[in-house]
């Protein structure tokens, strides 16, 4: 199965003009692009469908994507996102610095650095609100090869989205879903 990667991407600040001080970029500058992928799979827990969003960069900071990965992890540790196995429940978190809104086929993922309209399968929005919650991934690692609109198998997907390291690397956020009414 192929799909079109219809993910959102959002476009952190740009370069700074004449920009060779790399490292005293601002943070948004060495994060790059931006982009969030859905996809909905069993959870290992219970079988049941769960709503996966993965926020990625794709490497094009101005400190290349080395400099991105340290961006993302910099950025991780300012939300109070946690990196490696630890699980943030946002649900009991003081001040949630993560907020999805799911609506008319989309999910509006906001967080510092990152303002998204995703679209979202109907599979992914009946695991999302039979849940109530969806599991976000802040990989640290770019994923240049993943820009809007380029297929992606669903081998490509699992090959990422799976891979032991960018998931050691990454930040993970149980996150409640809201919805307009």
């Amino acid at each position: 199965m192929s799909q079109t990667n219809a993910a959102a991407a959002s476009r952190t600040s740009p370069t700074r003009p004449g920009g060779n001080a790399a490292s005293a970029a601002p943070l948004p500058s060495r994060l790059g692009t931006l982009v969030v992928i859905p996809w909905a799979g069993a959870s290992e827990e219970d079988g049941e469908d769960m709503s996966f969003l993965m926020a990625y960069s794709l490497g094009d900071g101005v400190d290349g994507p080395e400099g991105t990965e340290r961006a993302v992890l910099e950025a991780a540790e300012e939300i109070g996102l946690p990196v490696g196995g630890a699980i943030l429940d946002v649900a009991s978190a003081q001040r949630p610095p993560v907020k999805v809104l799911v609506e008319g086929g989309k999910a509006m993922v906001t967080m510092p650095y990152l303002r998204a309209n995703c679209p979202v399968p109907d599979q992914w929005t009946a695991a999302a609100r039979a849940r109530r919650s969806v599991y976000l991934i802040l990989a640290s690692r770019p994923w240049p090869q993943a820009v809007p609109g380029a297929v992606l198998t669903e081998a490509d997907l699992r090959a990422f989205a799976g891979d032991p390291e960018v998931l050691g690397t990454a930040a993970h956020a149980l996150v409640p879903v809201g919805s307009l009414q």
